[in-house]
């Protein structure tokens, strides 16, 4: 078939209204990306003060659930102190701790604790430690564990994780029974239980290592003790369970277990 004189000019205003529908569509959408984000921006910005006094409530529940208002006279979110990375609470970036104190004295601390060793993923642990290295109360805070199973480490799931209630470094065999061990693990869920009384073992090393420090809630001294620890780890050798031992004892201890 042979083309009109008017084809031309025809394919040509045919290709124009398509740049035409492809510009205001492609304007429709930045237009509802904008009015998208800037709901989103403004929701989170309402919303920002409510989630965080939420977010502040429960975890003052969770910290009272360690150390009950008794036994402090202190508010403990407002005892806060500033963590340093630790390879031994397995924290990569700084985190937070808190000192539940008596008549000004610190009777315990509340240090955060994660393991890399569960069964689905990270698990994160709250670790309760009095001021003589026992264990006050140990709450799992965040894990993807199996439901039914790994999840047991929940205290509302089970009373598995009061085992950790009272105990000290020395006072059991920080293992599951499989293991050899002191404690419990679950049927069919070995390796979360595992992970846990590794992790709060973990704590209490940390604790014996930098007590002074951490009943003062003394950031700069948890801050200078890690970087020497860091300096030394030319020195130290791994020990059987991946920790560090340092070469030679430092007034505080390093971030490496000191048992």
């Amino acid at each position: 078939m042979s083309l009109t004189p008017d084809q031309p000019e025809q394919q040509a205003q045919a290709a124009q209204g398509l740049k035409h529908t492809i510009a205001r569509a492609a304007l429709g959408l930045a237009v509802f990306a904008i009015v998208t984000a800037g709901v989103v921006a403004m929701t989170q910005m309402t919303t920002a003060e409510t989630i965080a006094d939420n977010e502040r409530a429960a975890q003052s529940a969770a910290l009272a659930e360690i150390i009950p208002p008794s036994l402090h006279d202190n508010d403990l979110l407002d005892a806060a102190f500033v963590l340093p990375p630790s390879q031994v609470l397995g924290l990569e970036s700084a985190d937070t701790g808190w000192r539940a104190t008596q008549n000004g004295e610190t009777v315990a601390v509340l240090l955060p604790v994660v393991t890399g060793k569960g069964y689905s993923g990270d698990i994160r642990l709250l670790v309760g430690i009095r001021a003589d290295g026992s264990v006050a109360g140990v709450r799992a805070v965040k894990h993807a564990e199996t439901p039914g199973l790994g999840d047991k480490i929940e205290a509302r799931k089970s009373d598995w994780i009061h085992e950790f209630d009272d105990q000290t470094l020395s006072s059991v065999e920080w293992k599951v029974n499989k293991d050899g061990g002191d404690f419990d693990q679950f049927t069919g869920a070995t390796i979360t239980p595992r992970a846990v009384v590794g992790a709060v073992r973990q704590a209490l090393i940390y604790f014996m290592a930098h007590r002074t420090a951490l009943l003062a809630g003394d950031s700069e001294t948890l801050t200078a003790t890690r970087r020497a620890a860091k300096a030394q780890q030319g020195t130290q050798a791994p020990t059987a369970d991946g920790t560090l031992v340092p070469s030679a004892p430092s007034e505080h201890g390093g971030d490496e277990p000191h048992e």
